[in-house]
């Protein structure tokens, strides 16, 4: 995988459905902003690419394909989410948060019964990012959350199906790195304090 080399940082939330990686990348981006920092908030998969329009189909089980083809779709909505979004923004010394990318298509891909060394190849020609932060939150609480919150579960929200996609995520800090787990089940604001100390400590930000 391709490192960044552009002055822009490239930021990643990964987890579970339900774990909140969603609200912490809301906090980092109006943290950041108020520290000054031009940033750019995105996620994945996409709703403007052609293959991103079709995974949302997938996951709302409006339509079936193989767990090949689906994967298959996510590296072609990464691609262009790299190119029309990513990128650009990177090379204009903004910050990107995207809430999930690569590290998503290797645990729910695992899942689906996936070998996770192939989707990693499928996944060798992308940019890593410069940190990326896991939420771990139990199986079981995640989908309490999504069911309090009203969404409709999709395609991989059953307790069962979580439990696998969190068996490759624990994994993937021993075998890629800049890889920070969390513990997602305390309270958003002591989630997010944790957040921002790795950030400063790790992005050094506020070095000059």
């Amino acid at each position: 995988m391709e490192k960044n080399t552009f002055e822009g940082k490239f930021i990643v939330f990964e987890g579970l459905d339900g774990s909140g990686q969603s609200t912490q990348a809301g906090l980092l981006k109006e943290f950041l902003m108020k520290k000054g920092f031009n940033v750019v908030l995105t996620k994945e998969p996409t709703l403007y690419s052609e293959a991103g329009k079709r995974i949302r189909k997938i996951l709302d089980k409006e339509i079936k394909v193989s767990p090949k083809e689906l994967q298959e779709l996510m590296v072609e909505d990464r691609k262009e989410h790299l190119e029309k979004v990513i990128i650009p923004a990177l090379k204009e010394e903004k910050i990107v948060i995207s809430d999930r990318y690569f590290l998503s298509t290797f645990a729910f891909g695992s899942a689906d019964g996936l070998d996770l060394q192939e989707l990693i190849k499928m996944n060798n020609q992308f940019l890593y990012p410069d940190t990326v932060f896991l939420l771990k939150v139990s199986p079981s609480i995640c989908i309490e959350r999504i069911k309090n919150r009203g969404d409709r579960v999709d395609l991989f929200e059953k307790e069962g199906k979580l439990s696998e996609v969190w068996k490759t995520y624990k994994i993937l800090p021993d075998r890629l790195e800049n890889i920070f787990i969390i513990d997602g089940e305390k309270s958003i604001e002591k989630v997010f304090e944790k957040v921002k100390e790795i950030i400063i400590k790790h992005l050094n930000l506020w070095k000059n």
